[in-house]
């Protein structure tokens, strides 16, 4: 089977050294702290399209990251600690902060996504390390953000049917978040070349 289509690299990388199995406790913490700052910044990347209920960020790059860098654990612990910010800065994408203002947006689904999605990516790309395997992770994150994102969207936007859920919280992203995934698939892929040995 060629590189392109394996999902599993046997190559190790420098960069494995970040997740949770091979960091010391103080790298361990300065990668938890520093993705949920990078959520953080992602989220003031932002811009609201007229009509458009959710807005575009580069958040979901720095949670699908977390998830590849960090492992499971320490990806979901990221995304843990950037909602946990929201209830005491506004670190999301707008001007609010705490929990009736994430509780009441009609985007809150997205967010509460973040934990989940990133723990699943870690889990699939602990063994699925190739830039192939990084990037079905990776999707399935997005499944996973999108579908609880847009099920919150539904019953908090108050739409008429799932048809206009699905295409105001997931249609209109999907090529955006889709060149996300391949630049991120690249960038780690990239990285993954930095041998460890």
């Amino acid at each position: 089977m060629t590189n392109l289509r394996s999902l599993r690299s046997s190559r190790p990388a420098l960069v494995d050294r970040l997740r949770e199995e091979e960091a010391s406790a103080l790298l361990q913490v300065a990668g938890v702290v520093g993705f949920a700052l990078l959520t953080a910044l992602a989220a003031q990347v932002n811009v609201r399209l007229y009509l458009w209920e959710v807005p575009i960020t580069l958040q979901t790059m720095a949670v699908y990251a977390s998830g590849l860098y960090l492992g499971w654990r320490n990806g979901l612990l990221a995304q843990a600690l950037y909602l946990l910010m929201g209830m005491v800065a506004p670190v999301y994408a707008g001007s609010g902060y705490g929990p009736d203002y994430l509780l009441g947006a009609v985007s809150a689904g997205y967010l509460l996504s973040y934990p989940v999605a990133a723990a699943a990516i870690g889990a699939l790309s602990k063994r699925w390390k190739s830039l192939s395997g990084a990037t079905v992770s990776m999707l399935v994150g997005y499944a996973i953000v999108f579908t609880i994102g847009v099920t919150w969207l539904h019953f908090a936007a108050g739409h008429a049917t799932w048809m206009e859920s699905i295409d105001k919280g997931m249609l209109r992203f999907l090529v955006i978040d889709l060149a996300k995934i391949a630049g991120l698939g690249l960038l780690y892929a990239g990285t993954r070349t930095l041998s460890s040995t």
